[in-house]
Order: C-alpha cells, then sequence, then structure tokens
C-alpha cells in the first residue's frame, strides 16, 4: 500500500487575500495554487488512496468548503477519504463539525492553528476536540510555522498539543510536516502519547532538515509513528517518495548515520487509514 495521508484540493478563489499574497512572495508572482479534482486525482490516481482536507481559514485567506471536499471523496469510497475543517473561533464550533460529519459523512478534522489564528491550549476549544473525540474522528493538525505573515506562530509549536493528547488519550492527532522547524519538540510530543502520530509532507525541499528529522525519529524509536504524505500540490506524490528514497545521498561516502531502506519502505508503505481507523464517506 502507498497512502498519501496529506493532500488538498484548491479550486480557483479558495485561496486569496493574506495567504495568496504570501504564496507570491515566497514563490514568485508567477504562483497559483490550484489542485481541482481531476488534477488530484491525476496526482493520485498510481497510488492506493489519500486523504483529501479541506480547509476554514478566513484570518489567513483559505477557504477550501467541506461540501467541496465530501463530493470529491465521494466518488471513490475506501479509496479517498475528506476531512473536514472547522474554524475554531466560530460560534458553536463543535456543533459545526458534528453536523459537516452527518451531513457530508467526512472522516476527520483538519486544524491549523497558524492559519486559523487560535491558541489550542485555550479551553473553550476543548469541546471541539472532545466532539471529535466522540465522533471517532482523528485530527490531523498544521502545528508548525508558515510563511503567511498574519498566522499566529506562537501557537503553532507542537508541544502544544500535549494537554490534549493528555485530555482526550484515545484521541488520534496527527502533526503535520512533523513540526518543522520544531521537528525534535514534534517527536517528543509524539513519542509520550500512545495515540499521536507526525507525517512527513512537504520535508523533501528542506533535505538537510528532513535527514535530520529522521535520524532524531530513529534515535526516539518513532519512526513508526511516521506517517507517508506529500501536500499535494506543493508536492506530487511521486515527487515526495523519490525525494525519500533519495535522503542518503545527502551523507554517501561520510560516517554520518544512514537512514535504513526498511525504515524507508515501512513509512511508504504505512497503512493509515488503518491506522487512523478511518471509515468511507456514507454521502
Amino acid at each position: 500500500m502507498i497512502f498519501d495521508c496529506h493532500t488538498h484540493l484548491f479550486l480557483p478563489g479558495q485561496t486569496n487575500g493574506p495567504f495568496l499574497a504570501a504564496v507570491k512572495r515566497s514563490w514568485g508572482e508567477h504562483m497559483d495554487i490550484i489542485a481541482t479534482p481531476e488534477m488530484h486525482e491525476d496526482n493520485i490516481r498510481p497510488f492506493d488512496g489519500a486523504i483529501v482536507l479541506a480547509f476554514d481559514a478566513p484570518a489567513t485567506g483559505i477557504q477550501v468548503p467541506n461540501h467541496v471536499v465530501a463530493e470529491y471523496v465521494s466518488k471513490q469510497p475506501g479509496r479517498l477519504y475528506g476531512f473536514a475543517s472547522i474554524d475554531p473561533n466560530r460560534p458553536g464550533a463543535a456543533r459545526l463539525l458534528e453536523e459537516a460529519i452527518k451531513e457530508y459523512g467526512l472522516s476527520g478534522l483538519k486544524l491549523g492553528p497558524i492559519y486559523q489564528n487560535f491558541y489550542p491550549g485555550e479551553q473553550h476549544h476543548f469541546e471541539l476536540y472532545a466532539k471529535a473525540d466522540e465522533l471517532g474522528l482523528p485530527i490531523l493538525w498544521h502545528q508548525g510555522t508558515s510563511f503567511v505573515p498574519e498566522g499566529y506562530l506562537d501557537a503553532s509549536r507542537p508541544a502544544a498539543l500535549d494537554p490534549i493528547a493528555r485530555a482526550f488519550p484515545d484521541l488520534k492527532m496527527v502533526i503535520a510536516h512533523m513540526g518543522h522547524p520544531w521537528v525534535d519538540e514534534c517527536i517528543a510530543v509524539v513519542r509520550k502519547n500512545a495515540n499521536m502520530y507526525m507525517d512527513l509532507s512537504a520535508l523533501g525541499s528542506r533535505p538537510w532538515q528532513f535527514y535530520n528529522a529522521l535520524v532524531s525519529a530513529m534515535e526516539y524509536g518513532v519512526t513508526h509513528k511516521i506517517l507517508f504524505g506529500s501536500d499535494y500540490p506543493f508536492f506530487t506524490t511521486q515527487q515526495t517518495i523519490d525525494l525519500f528514497r533519495n535522503i542518503n545521498h545527502l551523507v554517501e561516502g561520510t560516517k554520518m548515520p544512514h537512514i535504513p531502506e526498511q525504515i524507508i519502505e515501512d513509512i511508504i508503505h504505512r497503512n493509515t487509514p488503518e491506522i487512523l481507523g478511518l471509515t468511507a464517506s456514507k454521502k
């Protein structure tokens, strides 16, 4: 199995304002973030499936509606799994999550404090986490840095999730991008909490950071808690596989540690749907 745990849809008009401006500053004025269902399917066709993320982040100009993701993934149940997104700042966020899950049959929750501008540890957000726990929904967190200047950087440290993991020990949570640049902090949080995981999406563009993240994960004995993901459309699934399989080229001819091929292939072939208890859309 090759399953991509971190992919996006971005239709025209769903990224704008601060986010789109930051994208253009980072990658040039020519850059537009577009990922239609047809483009997504072309990317994932050679593989066994993917998680597709909605994103409700008006604070930074991202609005990928739950119903758009649900419509797409419902055409391939058991292969594509949609994650809802609710801005925790919205009144009645827990109720909105339950309504989205029941109406659209989505399989998880996507949150990103640096995009949604909220502090994970504030108690009034725990109702949302409790609802995810009650509904058996895993939460995928963007708990790391971003190029969007309007985002709350101080809300995005991986350690901010530890109180949530302790309050809801059965709630499965994934920290995207191994919490970069706070990779070791992410590893520490994931190691101590049985139902926490991390994904390696988007790290391939920073090979030295990527290599060191994997070495740290080996030293702490948590490579089995790394999920494979790409962050499509920023990176394709195949591109991520190729970068990962080539990671040891950085240290060829040195005495630096090598990442064993078995660890690399185990991560690429990890059965994420089983680990996260994902169920097909009922829409």
